[in-house]
């Protein structure tokens, strides 16, 4: 995800999960993420439904900016995590996107 998200144009907030191939090395701790404040979150559950108001509820995030934005935003897990090159066009394609209309709120 980090990858996808560096070629769509942005940078991510943890670029250190590069280096973890496991998703389990990926999990992050979400007082971490409300450190490192954020402007836009991008969720994606594989073969779950994400449900953006949960992820706005976590407490302390009202205090993230991408919280207080609006910029909350559920990607298809089938474009962005699944091998092969449909993250690498629709996926980052939607990321951008998602990036884009963010950069024109802010």
């Amino acid at each position: 995800m980090e990858e996808l998200i560096e070629i769509a144009g942005d940078e991510p907030i943890f670029p250190e999960l590069k280096r973890c191939g496991k998703a389990r090395d990926r999990v992050v701790d979400p007082a971490e993420v409300a450190r490192r404040a954020p402007e836009v979150i991008l969720a994606s559950w594989c073969g779950r439904k994400v449900r953006t108001e949960q992820i706005r509820g976590r407490e302390g995030w009202n205090e993230i900016s991408a919280v207080r934005n609006g910029h909350v935003y559920a990607v298809p897990s089938d474009i962005i995590l699944q091998p092969g090159p449909a993250s690498l066009t629709e996926g980052v394609r939607a990321i951008h996107e998602v990036i884009a209309r963010a950069a024109e709120a802010l």
